[in-house]
């Protein structure tokens, strides 16, 4: 086995790079990609996959971006690797300002732009545990971006070190990066016969050594409402206000054990994020979340008879529920053979790191291409605070992340 290379330096330069390009996706556009500027990233990671001499460079029609690193022991396995491009649109991503703490010191770690924001080891026993680590934050008013601009730089270098470097034993590699993850619009249904692998791996994990094959199966579900308008002096036995039919259906949700912020673990729920409109019209944005198809759907059920509750207390509104499949648990499906996890424990045990894996709260584009007959675990990068302006990452997590990679193609090839 060759020694393993540290990373490190390309790693940083490529992340910093990365999270410095805009690409926040938008659930409420139909277009796909959901926002244009997702292809200024997409077109920087061409330019980059071509000078650094990938194969087969490709933006799709649908904006995914395909490249192929040529096989070296042609018998042996075609391996995907894939990350998403996109950066959620929870919390703002625009202007990013990436900061690098080399050798972090363990001292409270401070926001330029947000003096009352503070990164502490003291809330954070994981955090704690990266003392002399190189710890990469943004500057407090913006989310950082590592999810999953981490998993794009691991891919990127791991491709880099493969097509430099001579007399490594592998098979053909696969890359993939796709656009609108984070809206569960990252696997197109033409990306798996495009991808052409065996199996794959996304890289969007968070922990060291975690190998993610088990994810919340999801919905997506929209609410509209549509009250009596009627002027509000004079307005009695006329008026039917849309929002009060809207908090009717929030109220009769929100029960401990059943939300997001009472949940943990393998707790499904249902989470209201988003209601606007007026005393006319309204809507509320809500996610359905279960690790069992049978919780998911009782969750539907609970949510239809919530709305059909608020439609039978509000006579004259008019309430739709529409539920949308997004995405399924990949273990359904990977329990039926666990090659590509068991490859995975193997590269992350040679690493000298301990293998764990845990359910994921959430989905990655490995839970529809799993679905849709690519299996497709989850691995780690070492992102922590995602989605929100405390987001921070260690390069040498990213690191080791890298060389799990490179050891797991080497151990496939043999």
């Amino acid at each position: 086995m060759t020694d393993m290379p540290a990373f490190d330096r390309a790693l940083e330069a490529r992340l910093v790079a990365y999270c410095s390009i805009d690409s926040q996706s938008d659930e409420t556009s139909a277009s796909q990609p959901s926002t244009a500027i997702q292809m200024d990233m997409q077109r920087h990671l061409v330019d980059e996959l071509e000078r650094i001499g990938a194969q087969d460079v490709t933006l799709t029609p649908y904006g995914a971006v395909l490249a192929t690193v040529p096989a070296t022991a042609p018998d042996a396995p075609t391996i995907g690797f894939c990350a998403h491009v996109d950066t959620a649109p929870q919390f703002n991503a625009t202007g990013v300002k990436p900061r690098v703490f080399r050798g972090w010191d363990g001292n409270d770690i401070t926001y330029p732009d947000a003096p009352d924001l503070s990164l502490s080891a003291n809330g954070s026993a994981y955090l704690a545990q990266k003392i002399g680590h190189d710890i990469v934050t943004a500057s407090g008013l913006t989310l950082l971006g590592a999810d999953d601009k981490s998993g794009v730089a691991i891919i990127m270098t791991l491709a880099e070190h493969l097509l430099t470097t001579p007399g490594l034993n592998h098979g053909r590699v696969r890359l993939a990066f796709t656009p609108d993850e984070e809206i569960g619009r990252g696997v197109d249904p033409r990306l798996p016969d495009d991808f052409g692998v065996d199996f794959a791996y996304t890289l969007d994990g968070a922990r060291l050594g975690e190998i993610e094959y088990e994810s919340f199966s999801a919905d997506a579900a929209q609410v509209s409402i549509t009250g009596i308008s009627a002027h509000p002096g004079y307005a009695r036995d006329k008026l039917v206000n849309a929002l009060h039919v809207a908090a009717h259906i929030v109220a009769a949700l929100d029960q401990p054990g059943e939300t997001p912020e009472t949940t943990d673990g393998r707790d499904g729920f249902i989470h209201v994020y988003k209601l606007e409109g007026g005393s006319s019209e309204a809507r509320i944005g809500l996610l359905l979340r279960d690790f069992e198809r049978d919780g998911l759907e009782q969750r539907a059920t609970r949510l239809r008879a919530a709305c059909a509750a608020a439609q039978a207390a509000f006579p004259g509104a008019q309430v739709r529920c529409d539920i949308t499949k997004q995405y399924r648990n990949m273990r359904y499906w990977l329990e039926n053979d666990m090659t590509p996890v068991d490859l995975a424990r193997t590269a992350v045990r040679d690493e000298g790191l301990t293998p764990h894996s845990v359910p994921i709260r959430g989905g990655t584009d490995g839970s529809r291409l799993t679905e849709l007959g690519v299996p497709c675990p989850n691995l780690f990068t070492g992102m922590q605070e995602i989605h929100g302006p405390l987001e921070w990452i260690s390069v040498q997590d990213m690191a080791a992340a890298t060389r799990v990679c490179l050891r797991l193609i080497q151990i496939a090839a043999r």
